[in-house]
């Protein structure tokens, strides 16, 4: 499968108006907080803790991409720190952690997250994971998607400029 995603820094009064119409016109799927590791390693691995369940997830591509192959793999929250101690003894240290809180949505069978993430912003994300062959036509739509909700698209350029600022300072903004 191949995950296709938008997603766009907001301001407060944006994530303010977007929670009001994802809560009347898509399905609420709750809120959750997670954590999530990025790992100094060749490829995008991450694992994440989350209130539900923990996740080792590999992205291909590069980070920012609008389409990326996803290998996920679901395994119990107390399974984490056994998971984090193997990717050191592999020589894979921390590169940042993410601590955010997220609302999800299943809007019309987009995959909506509205993400506060601490020292970070505020992001709406809309994804899709399609079959390689339907990805541009997935593309469009979240496309149409982001118009229909008066959401300017952040440049990917901008994703990369916040993310190494973010690298540099994470454990400061979250002290």
């Amino acid at each position: 499968m191949v995950e296709v995603e938008l997603r766009s820094f907001v301001t407060d009064d944006e994530y303010g108006r977007l929670l009001g119409f994802f809560s009347f016109n898509a399905k609420d799927l709750g809120e959750d907080e997670q954590v999530t590791f990025y790992f100094d390693a060749p490829q995008d691995v991450r694992i994440q803790l989350n209130s539900q369940y923990a996740k080792l997830w590999l992205k291909g591509g590069k980070l920012h991409d609008e389409q990326r192959e996803e290998i996920e793999i679901r395994f119990a929250r107390e399974d984490f720190e056994k998971i984090e101690k193997l990717f050191a003894a592999l020589g894979y240290g921390v590169k940042i952690k993410w601590f955010r809180k997220r609302h999800s949505f299943d809007w019309n069978g987009i995959a909506v997250a509205l993400d506060d993430t601490k020292g970070y912003g505020k992001i709406l994300e809309l994804e899709l994971l399609v079959e390689p062959k339907e990805s541009e036509t997935a593309l469009e739509r979240l496309k149409n998607k982001m118009s229909e909700l008066s959401v300017k698209l952040t440049p990917r350029e901008e994703f990369d400029r916040r993310f190494i600022e973010h690298e540099a300072n994470w454990l400061t903004s979250v002290l």
